[in-house]
């Protein structure tokens, strides 16, 4: 659910989405620049671009399958590249009952490739309007790694972006379900000075919608209230 209640639930559907370089569509997606509707219930679309940062294995490309309908992998496969897959996102604002879709544009990209190749970190934050930092509740490294995470996408985003805002940064900690085995502690969280948006380990099946609703929710209210405030309409949150 949205925390702020600026905007409403979406409608209880299937997120629509697209994948480049998707080795295979399944019935439950398909290749679509936006969601078909009838003229009278045509609604405006909101784009964002969201990179999704961590160390490797931490399940960036597992969250991505996550959000766009896809089937989890089952186990580790490093991207060797960039990947973009685009997720519609519909919600509703509560006071005026407006209709929207997020037009979410998720850039994952491997450790290794970023490593290699110096322009590639620059191409995924240019114009980017969110960074999703990513650790593993299954690995401390990971979740220690978070400081070093954001200090590199930091500077790379100054770099890239030669004016505008820097892109909103949003921490999410993946493989909650194995909470019970980790060294990251409530402690440890508090200690971020973020909120933490928490995801289970879905290997080898599809999340449900009540699965991902509330990474997608929270992302959707965070970037809205972002560009709100931007607009005057709202009070810019500092915390």
């Amino acid at each position: 659910c949205f925390p702020s209640g600026l905007l409403g639930g979406p409608p209880k559907r299937q997120a629509l989405c697209t994948c480049s370089g998707a080795p295979s569509l399944s019935p439950l997606a398909g290749l679509l620049e936006r969601p078909v509707l009838p003229p009278q219930a045509a609604v405006d679309v909101v784009g964002y671009k969201v990179f999704v940062s961590g160390r490797s294995g931490v399940g960036k490309t597992a969250l991505v399958a996550q959000v766009s309908g896809a089937e989890v992998p089952s186990a580790h496969q490093e991207t060797p590249g960039i990947q973009t897959t685009t997720v519609f996102w519909p919600a509703k604002l509560r006071e005026s009952g407006r209709a929207l879709f997020f037009r979410f544009s998720f850039w994952d990209c491997g450790e290794a490739a970023l490593k290699r190749f110096d322009h590639i970190l620059p191409s995924c934050l240019e114009k980017a309007d969110a960074v999703l930092l990513l650790f593993s509740f299954a690995d401390r490294a990971s979740f220690e790694d978070l400081p070093r995470q954001a200090n590199r996408v930091a500077a790379a985003a100054a770099a890239s972006q030669s004016s505008g805002r820097a892109p909103l940064q949003m921490v999410v900690g993946t493989k909650f379900d194995q909470f019970a085995h980790s060294d990251v502690t409530e402690g440890d969280l508090s200690a971020l000075g973020h909120s933490v948006l928490r995801v289970k380990s879905l290997a080898g099946r599809r999340a449900g919608l009540s699965e991902v609703a509330p990474l997608l929710n929270g992302l959707a209210e965070h970037l809205w209230r972002q560009d709100q405030a931007d607009a005057g309409l709202l009070p810019l949150d500092t915390e």
